[in-house]
């Protein structure tokens, strides 16, 4: 009977050993075969000593998965595969590894959802250490969804293999809110950053709200398509534009705050709006058509009293890294152009070299688009802006032009022209001052952007009467710009946004 046993226990523990090197060599042949991996589970991603991803380019999470709160290093370009959804808990914060330019890329039908809280955000910010810091640390956050473009399906910009595009406007790729990303946009291609946030035909069922992008690389916001609506922006001290919308983006936004640092611009003139129908300034369909409103742009003039927009000037100070990217110039709070009919209302935007470009760039009608209603900028403050308006691309002249090519010196510019037309109810003013914003230079201590008691940006009536902003996305406030006031209770950043990442201990 012993013996028996004892064969028993000889034959179990053979077929166990067999068993590990049959597994062995099926993982073994998986690797050689692809980079991608196989399914993970929620163990391998968290206690794989606090790292999500393991640095290969092509890292796959399928299934469903809780990143639960704590500290992780994103290793890699980490998939997150369609009718795969994972969770990223509250408080938790996931730092960008440099040397595998770290992604997090949430492909078509794939799902995150990350619902921080004002108490406990959730953070993806750089690797490095406090104080050495650089725009670019790491990749950044791309989401793909199945909503309509205009190219009806596009590789997105900054990923090598991911697509976008569908026909299922309301489509839903996870929840984004009070989430901050930071240091992000590596530029994995020459003149091929990924932008701080980047959407590819998100479908209004996405819900994104309360984010911060700080020190992007490229655009701190970037819209390809979709629909998705969203609230509550902050784009810091980025390095190109803050909100890019392309290739027949229709969403709608409100409350946004766009900083610039006087130092940082990109060598294709920074603005804060920049929006494209296409780029060969083509009329197909859907257009883009965003409608902004309550958003509040910061320029560089105005920030430090030594201002010039030059090469020498714009120097990237100690935010200048050396992975490629170009410093150039900074150009316009809005810059609409190649047939984009968006429309920004109740907004205001201070201490830029060009306040508004509506040009007909690549033969498109921009102006046309304007003139027709279309493109509607209306109720919006304009403070301390060098020119009133620019129809030509780096020309810095308030002279008429019809194809964004040549100048009439003895016209001012549409741009302008049109910004003054009385049934927009815009406003012009000579100096910042006369906004009587609390405190808007983002370089010194305590800045706030909110207005004070007597601004004229605060106790108006009939801001919402225009179709646009008519329906009930949009809260029906008394104030122009991203904040009623100045008091703590108006600040919608406190608590969850962070004006100082560079020296924030993680």
């Amino acid at each position: 009977m012993i013996k028996i046993k004892k064969m028993k226990k000889i034959k179990d523990l053979i077929i166990m050993i067999m068993a590990i090197l049959v597994m062995s060599l099926t993982i073994s042949c998986e690797k050689n075969t692809t980079d991608s991996l196989p399914p993970v589970s929620a163990e391998q991603i968290i206690f794989n000593t606090n790292e999500i991803g393991n640095g290969v380019q092509e890292f796959e999470i399928k299934g469903t998965h809780t990143i639960k709160k704590g500290v992780y290093v994103l290793k890699g370009w980490v998939y997150v595969m369609s009718g795969a959804t994972l969770t990223i808990e509250a408080g938790t914060i996931i730092k960008g590894d440099k040397e595998t330019k770290a992604a997090l890329i949430v492909e078509r039908g794939g799902k995150v959802i990350a619902q921080g809280t004002p108490d406990l955000p959730i953070v993806f910010t750089s690797n490095q250490a406090a104080g050495s810091r650089k725009p670019g640390d790491w990749g950044g956050i791309i989401i793909c969804g199945k909503a309509r473009n205009n190219k009806t399906e596009m590789l997105i910009e900054g990923g090598p293999r991911s697509m976008h595009g569908g026909s299922d406007d309301a489509d839903n790729s996870g929840v984004y809110s009070y989430l901050r990303i930071e240091f992000a946009g590596y530029p994995f291609k020459t003149d091929q950053e990924i932008n701080g946030l980047t959407m590819g035909s998100l479908g209004s069922g996405t819900k994104l709200d309360h984010i911060q992008v700080s020190y992007s690389n490229d655009d701190s916001f970037e819209w390809f398509g979709g629909t998705v609506n969203a609230k509550y922006l902050i784009a810091y001290h980025g390095w190109d534009d803050e909100f890019d919308t392309d290739n027949g983006f229709t969403g709608k936004i409100q409350f946004c705050l766009g900083i610039r640092n006087p130092k940082v611009a990109d060598i294709s003139k920074a603005n804060g709006f920049e929006s494209d129908n296409e780029s060969g300034g083509s009329t197909i369909l859907p257009i883009t058509r965003p409608i902004f409103s309550n958003a509040t742009f910061i320029g560089p003039i105005g920030q430090d009293a030594a201002f010039q927009n030059t090469s020498t000037y714009i120097n990237g100070g100690i935010y200048a890294p050396i992975n490629g990217s170009k410093l150039g110039q900074f150009q316009s709070a809005m810059q609409i152009r190649r047939s984009s009919n968006l429309n920004c209302y109740n907004s205001v935007a201070i201490g830029f070299p060009v306040g508004l470009m509506i040009c007909n760039d690549k033969g498109s009608l921009t102006q046309s688009a304007a003139d027709a209603g279309n493109l509607n900028i209306k109720n919006n403050y304009f403070a301390g802006v060098t020119i009133l308006g620019c129809d030509k691309d780096g020309a810095f002249l308030d002279q008429l032009s019809k194809d964004a090519a040549t100048l009439d010196p003895a016209k001012e510019s549409f741009s302008a022209a049109f910004f003054k037309k009385s049934s927009n109810n815009n406003v012009r003013l000579n100096t910042i001052q006369e906004l009587a914003l609390a405190q808007p230079n983002s370089l010194l201590t305590t800045p706030n952007y909110g207005p004070t008691a007597g601004s004229p940006l605060t106790g108006k009536l009939n801001l919402f009467t225009d179709p646009a902003v008519a329906d009930s996305f949009f809260d029906k406030v008394t104030f122009v710009g991203a904040f009623r006031s100045d008091a703590s209770v108006d600040n919608w950043t406190l608590k969850w946004a962070n004006f100082n990442p560079q020296t924030t201990v993680y």
